[in-house]
């Protein structure tokens, strides 16, 4: 039987059997490829590295996008940079905003996601409120002339296409598009395998936001099946309402998401320092070597 081995961290790697391929090329900034497993239904590759399957795109999609939006409690415009899958969007459009800017720089990763993986967007490129600018990230976040509630980092990990949005000056041009009171969230990898790569984002993040805490997620398809995402905004409050708000707020989406409700919602920062205090091994996704990306 044909399969598919992720070699994203060193000393480790995850294999899923290749039932099928529907898609496998390059396009102008990577390879893609998609194919489709027993287990998990269809699945996206892209530089060799799993983004999305059927099965479990819903745990990250709702975290990434609820979490600010639930945190925030009165969103009106969102930008979404990345997320070409279009799942981040499918959840961002279950709330009342009047908006959503989605920036994906690779326009055959929406192409082919909208033809050959439907049911992670679930029509929301369609939604009358969404515009999608086909470019850079990065430069959209300088030259936007416009303010958002909420901006979401949806973006593969920090090397090819979306390296450069792991900059610091990035950080800083997100910090001025946010209205008082904005969030911002991204994910920054496998904590237990990448603890350096967390470390340098939630630095980064810190010469431009006053609160930045890291959050999890339970990935299964994700390498230790533990995603760490990273929320910044003025305050640690702004991040962590109180329970009864965070129930009021989602009584607005209840029933519409499989993972995300307020108790995880709080869960989610617990966790964190946990997984996050292992010692540190040698990581070689780690972005602290790296000088700053130019802007």
């Amino acid at each position: 039987m044909n399969s598919f081995q992720e070699t994203l961290i060193e000393h480790h790697a995850q294999v899923l059997t290749v039932d099928a391929v529907l898609h496998r090329g390059r396009t102008a900034y990577q390879d893609v490829l998609i194919f489709e497993n027993r287990l998990f239904g269809k699945v996206l590759v892209l530089d060799g590295v799993i983004q999305v399957t059927e099965r479990d795109n819903h745990i990250y999609h709702e975290m990434i996008a609820h979490v600010p939006l639930m945190a925030h409690g009165s969103a009106e415009r969102v930008l979404v940079i990345g997320g070409g899958d279009g799942g981040t969007l499918r959840e961002v459009l279950r709330h009342p905003v009047a908006e959503v800017v989605l920036v994906e720089i690779d326009r055959e990763v929406i192409e082919l996601s909208r033809r050959l993986l439907p049911e992670v967007s679930d029509g929301a490129f369609s939604d009358p409120r969404v515009m999608v600018v086909v470019g850079d990230g990065s430069r959209y976040a300088g030259e936007a002339g416009t303010s958002f509630d909420v901006i979401i980092i949806d973006s593969t990990d920090p090397s090819g296409p979306g390296e450069q949005l792991f900059s610091p000056e990035f950080y800083r041009r997100c910090r001025d598009l946010l209205r008082p009171g904005g969030i911002l969230v991204l994910q920054s990898g496998t904590a237990f395998y990448q603890p350096g790569q967390l470390d340098d984002i939630r630095c980064r993040l810190a010469a431009s936001f006053t609160a930045v805490r890291p959050f999890m997620a339970p990935v299964p398809t994700y390498a230790g099946g533990m995603l760490a995402l990273v929320a910044a905004a003025p305050s640690r409050r702004t991040l962590q309402p109180a329970m009864t708000a965070l129930r009021t707020r989602f009584q607005a989406i209840q029933g519409q998401t499989r993972y995300y409700t307020p108790d995880v919602h709080h869960a989610a920062f617990a966790m964190a320092p946990i997984f996050c205090s292992a010692p540190r091994p040698a990581d070689r996704t780690s972005i602290a070597a790296r000088p700053a990306l130019a802007s």
